[in-house]
């Protein structure tokens, strides 16, 4: 595990060179990284007002005391679960208020989503007011030309091995009211500079820890099924790396949530998986989950979908998916020899396998064992696969599908997904 841990930081160093500092206990250098972007500092923090936050407070306060910095004003709220646009305003408004040179977002994914999207609006809100512009590939960067403006730059600490929302371009911001998930993609959101020591890991709640788990290997089994041929040979090194790390690593955490080593292997991996969406983009089940955000959390959508994009694509890329099969088998979830399979039956042993970790660390298998779901719920995921905003998931897929596709093909796997039933997936030639 050290060798392949080794080989996980090597990728990161070559990803982000000396803009991102991880590791465990590694937060010493907060204040003197921050300092190289500005010393008036905006904090925007997950947990204000919870006993917990006061140690981060504290370390906050003495690192920047040491490197001679100021902090704008209050402390602000970090985003609610799924980076609600209500918070993005409220979090944009506290920033013009406090008139900063520099924000530090200290928390999860959904408040570093929602601090990359607040720090757009705030540049940009007077001369395009309706954030639903904002929404798509590169439409900040074009306001942005447009206008000649610059963002005011990005820190983000990141506390939570699931996203790497602290290393990426995208921004996924919900709207409460439909339930409904957009993104933003664009180079512009990319924090300036990061930190993540992986021992904040630890105080996470233990359904928070698998839910980041499983959306890291989704990052990467995601970019590794549709990432084009030219690129492969880049991005596979980063996928199956950050696969075997957290495949072989996540029930160690969850049986023993104080294990350091596994924390900062499962860190690695949802890390790598972050660099394999800057390479290239998730599709399937990353937009599925988009419209599941009222009953599941991200993480838990996308590894229960998984496995079905997986037969469905299997038929185009078995030579991809055997070597991830390698990796659940070594780990103890695939029986047989995955070396004489192909097409389907290598997908469905793969699903299976999938299938077997997530039941092993008690994640739902079946859209119909969560509480909630709905037939509203596949109509809603078929409608938003339709929008011209989320279409770059659909060209992401190593299986062409148009918005014209989807109720022919999309509709028989979120089926096959409510009842567990592979057998309705219609494979593409």
């Amino acid at each position: 595990m050290e060798t392949i841990k080794q080989q996980a930081k090597q990728l990161l160093v070559e990803f982000r060179g000396d803009a991102y500092i991880f590791g465990i206990g590694v937060i010493d250098c907060l204040g003197a990284e921050v300092a190289k972007l500005g010393k008036r500092v905006s904090v925007v923090m997950d947990g204000l007002g919870k006993e917990r936050s006061l140690p981060i407070i504290q370390t906050i306060e003495d690192s920047f005391s040491k490197a001679g910095l100021t902090i704008a004003g209050d402390y602000i709220r970090g985003a609610r679960p799924n980076a609600p646009r209500e918070d993005v305003f409220t979090i944009a408004r506290k920033i013009e208020e406090q008139a900063p040179d520099v924000v530090l977002s200290f928390g999860g994914g959904s408040t570093t989503d929602a601090v990359k999207a607040a720090l757009a609006f705030n540049c940009l809100g007077d001369a395009f007011p309706d954030i639903d512009d904002y929404f798509g590939v590169g439409e900040v960067t074009q306001m942005l030309s447009t206008t000649g403006r610059k963002k005011l730059p990005h820190f983000a600490a990141m506390t939570v091995a699931s996203s790497a929302a602290h290393l990426t371009k995208y921004s996924n911001i919900t709207e409460l009211r439909s339930g409904q998930k957009l993104l933003m993609i664009d180079e512009a959101l990319v924090p300036d500079r990061a930190v993540f020591d992986y021992t904040y890991s630890i105080t996470q709640p233990p359904a928070l820890t698998v839910d980041g788990a499983l959306d890291g290997i989704s990052h990467a089994l995601e970019v590794l099924m549709g990432i084009p041929e030219p690129l492969y040979e880049k991005v596979e090194p980063v996928c199956l790396t950050a696969i075997e790390l957290i495949v072989s690593q996540i029930k160690k955490v969850v049986d023993n949530p104080e294990d350091r080593n596994a924390r900062e292997s499962i860190g690695l991996g949802t890390d790598l998986g972050g660099y394999a969406i800057m390479i290239g983009g998730t599709n399937g089940a990353h937009l599925n989950s988009f419209s599941l955000t009222d009953i599941l959390s991200h993480g838990r959508a996308c590894a229960l979908m998984n496995p079905y994009y997986v037969v469905f694509f299997s038929s185009t890329i078995g030579h991809r998916l055997k070597k991830v099969a390698s990796i659940y088998k070594k780990a103890g979830y695939i029986d047989g020899d995955i070396a004489l399979l192909e097409g389907r039956d290598l997908g469905l042993a793969l699903a299976g396998g999938m299938i077997k970790l997530s039941k092993d660390i008690g994640f739902p298998i079946t859209l119909k064992e969560v509480p909630g779901y709905k037939e509203a719920h596949k109509k809603r995921c078929l409608e938003a696969a339709k929008d011209p905003k989320l279409e770059s998931k659909l060209k992401n897929m190593p299986v062409p599908m148009t918005s014209a596709d989807v109720d022919q093909y999309m509709a028989p796997i979120l089926e096959a997904a409510e009842e567990g039933d592979m057998s309705r997936i219609k494979n593409r030639d």
